[in-house]
């Protein structure tokens, strides 16, 4: 049982460092001002620096903040809907099924531009129908969910890339959301990502007593009065909504989703009504932090924040599956 003295101090620290992190993005690069330049230049009077800060880093680092907490929130919901602490809609398939969606719209249609999450949501919510009627054999086994998530994650996968691979890479658009790549987004990615965001965010709010009670036996939930069939259909898809959103504007970004609510678990308990709220901080810190290492550990070229997060989740992802004892027999 976690205090809520430690839940408090989670909840502050991590707030410090997303500032602090906040203040370093901005400052990463080769132009560099003061925080009295910065505050002059936003608010007070025009500053050639500053204005270009504010157009080129600003927006990335809201982005990845913005994508950081809905993939963090989405991956909550989806261990919750399936009681899989291995779920995360990079790895069961629902990031590439919506980046799909998102690349067609971004190639063939660039004037329904603000409706790309909405497409993307189409094609999340068809990654997730797949996984879940070919992992259905007498029940849902929790490995069974994984295999057959990996399967239609690579099955999507291949055909963004050849997607890719067939227009030459000539698409900027497109190739942004095959790489995941948060180089160069403007502040109309951010309006985009912002309205849906917000949305998703507010509407998982409103299922946190139904992923507490998920966490019980169906029998239990039912008898205290839940349908658990529509309440896991009804945060099922918040979860895609949340991972569709993020990556229609980022691109698949895998084992955030997963990472990030084991280390806010540990950090503040299981309650989803605490659960929920810090992984939206910690979530953006955490794809915050890795675009951000990107940005610096090989000047002047970048890594991409997805390639980092492979890195560190491939190992996590490893440790976790070595660690959990039920529900693994296929």
């Amino acid at each position: 049982m976690i205090s809520k003295k430690r839940q408090i101090l989670s909840f502050l620290l991590t707030g410090i460092l997303l500032i602090i992190l906040f203040l370093t993005a901005i400052n990463t690069g080769s132009l560099k001002v003061t925080p009295q330049e910065l505050v002059k230049g936003l608010f007070i009077e025009y500053n050639e620096n500053v204005a270009t800060i504010f157009d080129l880093r600003f927006p990335r680092i809201i982005i990845a903040m913005l994508g950081g907490s809905a993939m963090a929130i989405s991956g909550v919901l989806l261990q919750a809907v399936m009681k899989n602490p291995l779920a995360d809609p990079g790895i069961i398939g629902i990031s590439s099924g919506a980046s799909l969606f998102a690349v067609i719209i971004t190639a063939f249609a660039p004037s329904l531009y603000f409706f790309t999450p909405i497409f993307s949501f189409l094609g999340g919510m068809l990654a997730f129908a797949l996984v879940y009627s070919l992992s259905w054999k007498n029940g849902l086994s929790p490995l069974r969910i994984i295999l057959v998530g990996v399967a239609v994650n690579a099955m999507f996968t291949g055909f963004m890339n050849a997607f890719n691979a067939g227009t030459g890479s000539t698409l900027s658009g497109v190739a942004g959301i095959v790489n995941a790549n948060i180089t160069m987004k403007t502040w109309d990615d951010v309006k985009v990502l912002f309205y849906y965001t917000i949305v998703g965010l507010f509407a998982s709010l409103f299922v946190i007593k139904r992923c507490d009670l998920l966490s019980l036996e169906d029998k239990t939930a039912r008898s205290l009065g839940i349908n658990v069939t529509n309440s896991r259909l009804a945060i099922s898809v918040i979860a895609v909504m949340l991972a569709s959103i993020s990556t229609a504007i980022i691109g698949p970004i895998s084992f955030l989703g997963l990472i990030v609510p084991h280390i806010a678990r540990l950090l503040v308990g299981s309650k989803h009504r605490v659960l929920i709220p810090y992984n939206i901080i910690l979530g953006a810190f955490t794809l915050l932090f890795a675009d951000t290492i990107g940005r610096t550990i090989a000047p002047p070229y970048e890594i991409n924040a997805s390639i980092i997060m492979s890195v560190i989740g491939g190992p996590f992802f490893i440790f976790l599956l070595r660690r959990s004892k039920a529900g693994y027999n296929g």
